[in-house]
């Protein structure tokens, strides 16, 4: 799995001719103060590269004819120094797709009140260079993320980098490729999808194997390897079980499935617990400490919240809130006080954990095969989100839910599993009415570091619908949205 701090940003910068080559020099030098400003303010996920100032219609389509082809390039930063005609733009504009960002900003914070001039004019022009370059992109029907503000501000800096964890979203996703061993839950509809379409608008490579062919991988583990698993364990996580045997058990299915992703360059799976042919026990410490490492993961066959886990886990690369596959499984209704208790058979990620991790092993009561080590623990406290992509019929719908996530309310010493509780935005009622509505699936993704408008921002890169379950949802306001989305992509 490869690291997004591989991709860059290519800062460009609008001008043109006509103010004489003195004052393109100066807008190529402002140009490169603010691209290194930006990369040494600490907050960047990606770097920034500068190009070269444009100036003329043909410099404008060949770096956005590179920007579309070079794999490096993850997305473009556009700003209009001076004033730069729109027209000029267009042929570059046309066939680019990649993530893009119009960042209105200006060199200068403050007017010099008592030295401006017509120089000056002429040389600072984003107030209207930027807003004439709008209009194309309206036109264009391209929908940039438009930033706004000093450029050595904190408050621009931070929405470019989340916009970059975003955009970096949108490149893991084009090479996103992951495996199902097995198929879906017999009988279940939400972990049902078409493919071919997620293919052709997501990227997503999603190939099927048999659970036979893992077993085959497992077979060929050395007993040398299960030791040195068994070390790396023993530094992240509590030895809380005496069935070292079970342990080992799933040391061998993670090598064996980490042997599968090494040869045929996976970075998600799934698994399904009516198909476990071959093997001794669920895939429980085994997926687990995997989704640590960055991989994606989903039970029961949904390789919708597999791809998903896997982009978000991308987006949050060095952040530390923590992001894990989640289902919501039961509810506490205690008036003015209502939870949601999220958890899973096995397989949720330990990196949303607080306090001690360990590994346990208990019986399953499902899969018909032995009891499956499995990491146990509680959640933290902080703000998140949950995060769900189904295929509605026609087109795919990603639902957001802001949440408080909590360390569980109470001690709950006989769940055998880990336990991630979280209070949804508004109120539960209104959440749990909202996410039906919308058909928002019981599985999904939580995350303690990426927003709304992060996940806003890659829906719009990959030209999908977007909801929205926050603090002022209405839900009579919801249903109209709903209605209308319905409409407009029908029309799409």
């Amino acid at each position: 799995m490869n690291s997004i701090k591989e991709y860059e940003f290519w800062f460009i910068t609008g001008s043109q001719h006509l103010y004489g080559t003195e004052t393109l020099q100066q807008v190529e030098r402002d140009s490169r103060v603010i691209a290194e400003g930006i990369n040494a303010c600490g907050k960047m996920p990606c770097r920034i590269a500068l190009k070269p100032i444009v100036k003329t219609p043909a410099e404008i389509t060949a770096v956005f004819k590179e920007a579309q082809y070079n794999d490096k390039c993850a997305g473009v930063i556009v700003w209009m120094h001076t004033f730069s005609p729109s027209k000029m733009w267009i042929n570059g504009l046309k066939n680019y797709t990649k993530p893009y960002l119009h960042f209105h900003t200006q060199f200068n914070r403050d007017i010099p009140w008592n030295e401006i001039d017509m120089d000056f004019m002429n040389l600072n022009q984003s107030a209207h260079g930027d807003r004439e370059h709008g209009f194309i992109t309206a036109r264009l029907r391209k929908q940039p993320k438009i930033v706004v503000g000093y450029w050595e501000d904190d408050k621009p800096r931070q929405k470019i980098a989340d916009w970059m964890r975003a955009a970096a979203g949108y490149a893991v996703s084009q090479k996103l490729k992951m495996v199902r061993f097995g198929d879906n839950m017999r009988q279940v509809a939400v972990t049902e999808g078409d493919k071919v379409e997620a293919e052709i608008k997501l990227g997503w490579d999603i190939e099927y194997r048999g659970i036979g062919d893992l077993v085959d991988a497992m077979d060929k583990i050395a007993d040398s390897q299960i030791d040195a698993q068994m070390n790396e364990y023993a530094k992240v996580y509590q030895m809380n079980t005496k069935d070292v045997d079970a342990v080992r058990y799933q040391a061998k299915i993670q090598l064996g499935l980490e042997k599968i992703f090494k040869d045929n360059g996976y970075s998600a799976f799934t698994t399904n617990f009516e198909d476990l042919w071959g093997m001794e026990q669920l895939p429980g410490l085994a997926a687990q400490d995997m989704i640590r490492k960055g991989c994606g993961f989903g039970g029961e066959g949904d390789w919708k919240v597999a791809a998903m886990c896997r982009i978000m886990k991308a987006m949050t690369e060095g952040q530390s809130g923590g992001t894990a596959f989640m289902e919501d499984y039961t509810y506490h209704l205690e008036k003015d006080n209502e939870h949601i208790l999220g958890a899973h058979m096995l397989e949720v990620c330990p990196t949303v954990a607080e306090g001690d991790i360990k590994i346990e092993v208990h019986p399953l009561g499902i899969g018909d095969r032995n009891p499956p080590a499995r990491l146990v623990f509680d959640s933290k406290d902080g703000d998140a989100i949950v995060v769900s992509l189904v295929d509605i019929g026609g087109r795919l719908r990603l639902i957001v839910n802001d949440v408080k996530a909590c360390n569980p309310l109470h001690k709950m010493p006989n769940l055998p599993v880990a336990g991630v509780m979280w209070k949804p935005l508004p109120d539960l009622q209104t959440s749990a009415e909202a996410w039906i509505m919308a058909g928002g699936a019981h599985h999904s993704v939580l995350s303690y570091d990426l927003t709304a408008e992060q996940m806003h921002d890659w829906a719009k890169m990959m030209d999908i619908e977007f909801v929205h379950i926050n603090a002022d949802i209405k839900i009579r306001e919801f249903e109209k949205e709903l209605f209308w989305n319905d409409i407009a992509y029908k029309l799409k």
